[in-house]
């Protein structure tokens, strides 16, 4: 992958930067970090979940498709802006990291984090309800 900060390296998605447009299941920072989410099932079965809430986001265009990874951009409304968000489905530890962030700009005003707090919320009431999202 041509961008440093995409991907799954060792088993870690990209360090968030310096500037608070950015969450991570794996972040060091306090001020980034989320809970990553349970297993729902096997592998297929989680990443199927997964991918059914990703195609009911708005704007939103999966670019990559691996056995343990996907890498979603997401387009705001108004000016455009793109915003990576990534899953890594990680089989050891029965739990999909994730990564969400800004590719410009300093502040994001929390709509990454806003994302990702959506994004888990759809996520744990798809799996009480047996993984229909």
């Amino acid at each position: 992958m041509s961008n440093p900060h995409i991907g799954v390296k060792d088993g870690r998605l990209a360090a968030c930067p310096q500037s608070p447009n950015c969450v991570s299941t794996q972040a060091e920072d306090e001020s980034k970090q989320m809970s990553p989410l349970p297993f729902h099932g096997g592998l297929n079965e989680t990443k199927k979940l997964v991918k059914e809430l990703i195609h009911q986001m708005d704007r939103t265009s999966l670019e990559d498709d691996s056995e343990n990874y996907l890498h979603v951009i997401v387009t705001s409304k108004i000016l455009k802006f793109k915003d990576d968000v990534e899953f890594y489905f990680d089989e050891t530890g029965q739990v999909v990291h994730f990564r969400s962030a800004s590719r410009t700009g300093y502040s994001d005003f929390g709509v990454n984090r806003k994302r990702m707090e959506s994004f888990s919320e759809s996520y744990d009431r798809a799996r009480a309800k047996g993984g229909q999202s």
